[in-house]
């Protein structure tokens, strides 16, 4: 069923009592850019405190940083400011729940949504599919703890990022709602 009508609704709410939201300036006050998952649990204005203007949130499965989390980590500290980084994975993500290889194969059955169950995901639907998914990187992981310290490790090493700008790695807890640093990404992120 479509959101569709909910959505709208929701934004002439919102829209309503927009009031001086409009003259934010470009730049994140708190000058903080957060890489994290879009996984739907996981709210980072309100694990990390923030108010709309206080920080970039760059979201991707898993949180990873890909060539495209670079590139908008890059852009928030060269045109826009951010002085310090966060990446912070999660516990229970469904990155964790299956490979390259068992992507690019349902892919490759089905483009209907497949099912998670006891023994990972099943393809449910039928034909045709696509062998386009065997060009992709899906960056997933089965140890989420390395996940964080390779994340920060790639981001720090990468030839535009600054070494003035501190990379902190973190898990964020769904059971719990806690932040738990990865102190050896942190260690491996630190401004140096």
């Amino acid at each position: 069923m479509s959101q569709y009508a909910a959505i709208l609704e929701a934004n002439q709410h919102y829209s309503r009592d927009f009031g001086e939201k409009g003259k934010l300036p470009l730049p994140p006050a708190r000058r903080i850019a957060i890489l994290t998952c879009m996984d739907a649990r996981l709210d980072p204005a309100a694990f990390a405190g923030l108010k709309e203007g206080d920080a970039h949130v760059i979201r991707n499965a898993g949180g990873r940083a890909s060539d495209d989390a670079i590139r908008s980590l890059v852009i928030s500290y060269k045109l826009l400011g951010t002085q310090e980084w966060y990446v912070i994975h999660h516990s229970n993500c469904g990155m964790e729940f299956f490979t390259d290889a068992a992507i690019r194969s349902l892919l490759a059955n089905s483009l209907e949504t497949a099912v998670l169950e006891a023994n990972g995901f099943t393809d449910v639907g039928e034909g045709p599919g696509s062998n386009a998914g065997d060009f992709v990187n899906w960056l997933t992981f089965s140890n989420l703890r390395q996940s964080v310290i390779d994340d920060v490790h790639r981001i720090r090493e990468h030839p535009l990022v600054p070494h003035r700008i501190p990379i902190h790695g973190f898990i964020y807890q769904v059971e719990s709602g806690d932040l738990i640093e990865v102190l050896e990404a942190s260690a491996i992120g630190a401004a140096g």
